[in-house]
């Protein structure tokens, strides 16, 4: 009982460890703001103790040359220098010591804040790296499919499409069978970058010429942004679109190479036009929705 307890007590111990080693950004980032606030406030309330400061030495100034003026023979010139240099330093510790909670407090917040984005930074570098990783793990599996298996089939795994066979009336009245596609399961994971075009965009219209009209100028527009930047991120062209934007989408996009030294196809492509029957009737005008499949280089920050 006693050895159970204390590997709960363990567990939790190390559970909590790892959920305050999770969440460190957000709290360094949490203490500096408190942090300046509270130094911020600090300093005001010590600037009403600074005219006392000031007062006092003001009058030990007026002191000394007060003796000055009365021309004592005890009293030199070399004299008041010295009492001057002491009231000067004094002063200034006094106004050191004032302030140097506030300072060092807002110190200590500067430098949570700036410890909150240093391991931010080192976990985008890292999240940036794994999915390099996996991207080209995905690209080399995939290509190995195509080779071994064709296209086709690469298509169906990749979007969860299977393939029925129905039976169908032609204007004669004459029953013919007919070989259709259809998502194996709506809520399946497409691809890493795929995406519906459809009602759920505000840019979508019942009207399957106008929304291929659409994507068609969207997709010169993403790729005149390309050209004039040399760069495009994947969650700008959501936005064209009005897709919800990804987390993969704010790392991974297009890089443009005037001299088409690139790894990447140095354009935008939509993926309107695939060789796939569900494509074909969008763009004949039969279908309103489209899922597109955009051909993004990778990763951009590798590729700069």
């Amino acid at each position: 009982m006693k050895s159970e307890l204390m590997a709960k007590v363990t567990r939790l111990a190390y559970t909590s460890k790892l959920k305050i080693k999770k969440h460190s950004p957000e709290i360094l980032l949490t203490v500096g703001i408190i942090g300046t606030i509270t130094s911020t406030v600090m300093a005001c309330k010590r600037t009403l103790k600074v005219n006392d400061i000031l007062k006092e030495k003001k009058d030990n100034c007026d002191a000394v040359h007060k003796c000055l003026e009365e021309k004592r023979d005890d009293y030199t010139q070399q004299d008041a220098n010295k009492d001057l240099t002491v009231i000067y330093a004094q002063t200034g510790i006094k106004l050191v010591k004032l302030y140097a909670p506030a300072i060092m407090v807002g110190a200590l917040s500067i430098g949570s804040i700036i410890s909150g984005h240093k391991i931010l930074k080192k976990r985008n570098v890292a999240l940036a790296a794994a999915y390099a990783i996996i991207d080209k793990s995905f690209k080399r599996y995939r290509a190995g499919v195509i080779e071994e298996f064709g296209q086709g089939v690469d298509q169906q795994l990749r979007f969860g499409i299977k393939s029925k066979e129905i039976e169908v009336k032609d204007k004669n009245g004459k029953v013919k069978k007919e070989v259709v596609s259809e998502i194996e399961d709506e809520n399946f994971v497409y691809s890493d970058y795929a995406r519906f075009f459809d009602a759920a965009s505000n840019s979508f219209e019942k009207d399957p010429e106008y929304n291929l009209m659409f994507l068609r100028r969207q997709q010169d527009y993403a790729n005149d942004l390309l050209k004039s930047r040399g760069h495009l991120f994947l969650n700008e062209v959501y936005d064209l679109l009005d897709i919800p934007r990804t987390k993969a989408g704010q790392i991974v996009g297009w890089i443009y190479d005037p001299k088409n030294n690139t790894k990447g196809d140095n354009y935008v492509d939509f993926g309107i036009y695939k060789n796939n029957s569900a494509h074909r009737r969008f763009v004949n005008g039969l279908e309103y929705n489209i899922l597109l499949d955009f051909n993004v280089d990778g990763v951009i920050y590798d590729l700069i």
